[in-house]
């Protein structure tokens, strides 16, 4: 048996590494590429939701706004409402970032539905 150099050709998963920063607590995920950012805060037990959205939302879906997080870095806007967010300041829409390349990741503070503009 030879080893391959590239476990892509293998069917591994390639990971990308996100940073999310909630005041003094940050946490290192190393996501799967291709992910979607809501569901990997979800899943690590750090909800874009407030406690009046948790269960009022759209599923992920992109229509109710209430899943918005700063992002660090230029991750270009891909979704109608996240290129808005981009050219006013607005968080953007976890449920409409794929994780594609490194990341910080950061809860809005404050918010009780909507984030307001930075």
């Amino acid at each position: 048996m030879t080893d391959d150099p590239n476990p892509a050709d293998r069917g591994a998963t390639e990971t990308v590494p996100v940073t999310v920063v909630d005041g003094d607590d940050r946490l290192a995920i190393d996501a799967p590429e291709g992910s979607v950012l809501r569901d990997l805060l979800l899943s690590h037990d750090r909800s874009p939701y407030t406690r009046y959205t948790e269960r009022l939302n759209c599923g992920g879906r992109g229509l109710c706004a209430t899943c918005g997080v700063r992002i660090d870095e230029d991750v270009g806007p891909e979704h109608w409402h996240d290129r808005l967010a981009d050219r006013f300041g607005y968080p953007r829409l976890s449920c409409q970032v794929t994780v594609d390349r490194p990341m910080t990741v950061r809860p809005v503070e404050g918010k009780r539905v909507w984030g307001g503009r930075s």
